[in-house]
């Protein structure tokens, strides 16, 4: 019995030394790993959920891209809060805000209640992750950032395989509502987790002197890099974005596949992005972030362009999991470049831009995916990813520099 009780506290007293060694597992992968159950929950519960409303397809669709909408809208003010107030009150304004948005949809009857709290999620979430991406950049060394990253990605990609199984369970057993408690349930013990554990980081405390306008010094700095690189961001989230909407069309509408099928297809996929979520960030640090960066948004545009051969479940399959490998290849890239590229003197401005620019990507596929499927084909939509992905290939390749080694550089020579 001692020997047990030993053992016991060993392991506990491993554990602790280990979260204080890497306090980001507590205060950083923790509070994702929970909002990502959160958002894999609400997958299969939202569009039944909004449709009980009696609401038509387009209303579907804009009330779940109000979410997005809210997320693309946020990204600038996140950057502004930051400076203003620093991480901590950010992330936990935004961590508040997606739990009060989620309350209301637990008892509301009204479609325009609904549209308000999923506008309200997005933006909070805004707040959230950029706070929790000017962390890395800013306490993160380049060396260990691509890792860093690729893991907080890869612990999105694990909440976005737990989640939806959850959702699915609560849906089935107790109704679609039932998957929002949880999730509002989740979001408290993000607010807890952050108010004991998290400590105010003031951002940007490597600027020399005040400026009047840290967003416009922004813009004015950083506007070419942001211009180019921002351009690949956005070709590269798109072709990201459009296998959620792809993959479940084709599997219905021309291959004629049911919906546990449909959700074969996304799981292999998923599965293939949370084994390779490490790798990427090895690859990353060790030989370049181009090394990453480039071959999976190459595999992925090869995938698209084979979408309009695939005629059997399996080639879905196959077409769907060459996909994944690809996105896993690429986990957490965007996150690292954007903070490799951020400039200390305006990290939270210049981040929120950033991923103001690839949300665009993320919010726009959608709706471009649907206006070519309904102008032309869906095999077409998908050759247009295809087109979208080549793009961000080439202007990654040729105009974006390698920010691992300007990074060892500016160490090895700060004074140049």
């Amino acid at each position: 019995m001692e020997a047990r009780s030993q053992i016991r506290f060993d392991d506990m007293s491993r554990t602790r030394q280990f979260l204080i060694d890497n306090p980001i597992v507590l205060t950083i992968y923790l509070p994702w790993l929970l909002i990502a159950i959160g958002i894999g929950c609400l997958q299969p519960i939202m569009p039944l959920y909004v449709a009980e409303f009696g609401a038509s397809y387009s209303l579907v669709g804009l009330v779940l891209g109000a979410e997005g909408i809210g997320q693309l809208l946020g990204n600038v003010p996140a950057g502004i809060m930051l400076r203003r107030y620093g991480s901590k009150r950010t992330l936990l304004t935004g961590s508040l805000g997606i739990t009060l948005a989620i309350l209301p949809l637990i008892w509301t009857q009204s479609i325009a209640i609904v549209l308000l709290m999923q506008f309200l999620g997005g933006f909070s979430r805004s707040l959230f992750s950029v706070a929790q991406h000017t962390y890395f950049s800013q306490n993160v060394s380049v060396s260990k950032r691509g890792r860093a990253i690729s893991i907080y990605g890869g612990v999105m990609r694990i909440g976005g395989l737990i989640g939806p199984v959850i959702g699915g369970l609560l849906g089935a057993n107790f109704g679609l509502r039932a998957a929002f408690p949880f999730y509002a349930l989740l979001g408290a013990m993000v607010v807890v987790i952050i108010v004991i554990f998290v400590e105010n980081h003031t951002v940007n405390d490597e600027s020399k002197g005040a400026q009047a306008s840290p967003l416009r010094t922004t813009l004015r700095v950083s506007g070419r890099i942001l211009t180019i690189a921002g351009t690949a961001s956005l070709l590269a989230q798109m072709i990201r974005a459009s296998r959620r909407v792809l993959l479940p069309l084709i599997g219905r509408d021309l291959l004629g596949l049911d919906v546990d099928a449909i959700g074969l297809v996304m799981s292999i996929a998923s599965a293939m992005d949370v084994v390779l979520f490490y790798p990427a960030g090895v690859i990353m640090d060790r030989f370049g972030r181009k090394f990453a960066i480039l071959p999976c948004f190459a595999i992925q545009a090869v995938a698209m362009l084979l979408v309009p051969l695939v005629s059997t479940f399996a080639g879905l399959v196959a077409i769907g999991a060459l996909i994944g490998f690809g996105n896993g290849l690429g986990s957490g890239t965007m996150m690292t470049l954007g903070s490799d590229l951020a400039p200390p003197e305006t990290r939270g401005e210049f981040l929120s831009i950033w991923r103001l620019i690839g949300d665009g990507g993320f919010t726009g596929a959608p709706l471009l995916v649907g206006a070519v499927a309904d102008a032309l084909t869906l095999s077409a939509a998908a050759v247009v990813m295809a087109f979208a992905g080549f793009g961000a290939v080439a202007v990654f390749g040729l105009f974006v520099p390698e920010t691992l080694e300007k990074s060892k550089r500016k160490r090895l020579h700060p004074s140049s």
